[in-house]
């Protein structure tokens, strides 16, 4: 079990991937609508893992994932982007992430990411 804290604008996303993560066993410690939250969020909470959207106001995930990586190096975050954004998710590796997932996503590809990530500490 992992303590997650899921980073998206959308509502929706959030709502689903909260279900699918607290379905698989997962505790979510906190949601942040943007980027600038996120890193705001991960300072004050200290997940084992976070899920950030790419495509965010504010602060995108691109920015917020440098930020929170800079905070921590051993922070976990795994990427979340829509089909058709390769660059972004080579960036986002090149950056540090940890693991990425591209919608739309399903119980078994969030679930694998998390159980990658986890299983490399």
């Amino acid at each position: 079990m992992a303590k997650i804290l899921i980073v998206d604008d959308s509502r929706t996303s959030r709502k689903i991937l909260k279900g699918l993560l607290e379905d698989g066993g997962h505790e979510i410690i906190g949601e942040a609508s943007n980027g600038e939250e996120g890193v705001i969020r991960y300072k004050e909470l200290r997940p084992d893992i976070v899920t950030m959207d790419i495509t965010m106001p504010t602060m995108n995930g691109l920015e917020s994932l440098m930020c929170i990586k800079k905070e921590d190096d051993k922070s976990k975050v795994i990427m979340i982007t829509a089909a058709g954004q390769k660059e972004k998710m080579v960036q986002a590796i090149r950056e540090g992430a940890d693991d990425f997932i591209t919608k739309p996503f399903d119980a078994e590809q969030i679930l694998g990411a998390i159980k990658r990530v986890l299983e490399r500490n």
